[in-house]
């Protein structure tokens, strides 16, 4: 069985997103986060989160990159127990039962993602489309006989090969969390 943890390559999501996860924590995809507002009304750090996110599930933060590992099924059992106490918690589920419901939908669909060899890592671009959120999710894994120099020069990058219509100035970002 394999699961998603977060990933951290470089200290990016620290400045990036309102609250960065951790490194190594479970993750999910998190797209609920966003159902009850409006996409199209959220700035800067909110923004980010939604539009490249993936949630860790212990602080609620957001990592832009998760990496594919092998679990136990005891770890997706946990995971789903963790998940729903923070939907309680966090996101105001009614009860336990609702909310165990809920976090097996998403554990389920982060496993879904888990498709290619352990260690791949994963991006997500994620965009408000006619009422909906949609999910585009790339694969970014080792040049077959490369060893890896640095982190951003031996990735291959799979899936929809359509570039986001928005660019990101993390020097910008960072001067504004500054001042």
């Amino acid at each position: 069985m394999k699961l998603l943890r977060t990933i951290r390559l470089d200290p990016s999501d620290t400045f990036v997103f309102e609250r960065a996860a951790e490194p190594g924590e479970w993750a999910v995809s998190g797209a609920f986060m966003f159902w009850a507002g409006d996409p199209a009304r959220l700035e800067g750090k909110a923004r980010t989160a939604f539009r490249n996110g993936l949630l860790g599930v212990v602080s609620f933060g957001h990592s832009t990159l998760v990496q594919i590992v092998d679990a136990r099924p005891e770890d997706r059992i946990s995971l789903i127990e963790l998940l729903a106490q923070r939907l309680i918690e966090r996101c105001g589920a009614p009860d336990m039962h609702a909310a165990r419901l809920a976090a097996e939908d998403e554990v389920d669909f982060a496993q879904s993602l888990c498709s290619q060899p352990r260690d791949t890592l994963i991006a997500v671009h994620r965009s408000f489309d006619g009422g909906g959120i949609r999910e585009q999710f790339r694969t970014l894994r080792p040049r077959q006989g490369k060893p890896p120099a640095r982190a951003f020069s031996f990735m291959e990058v799979e899936g929809d090969e359509e570039e986001p219509g928005e660019t990101l100035d993390l020097i910008d970002m960072a001067r504004a969390d500054n001042k």
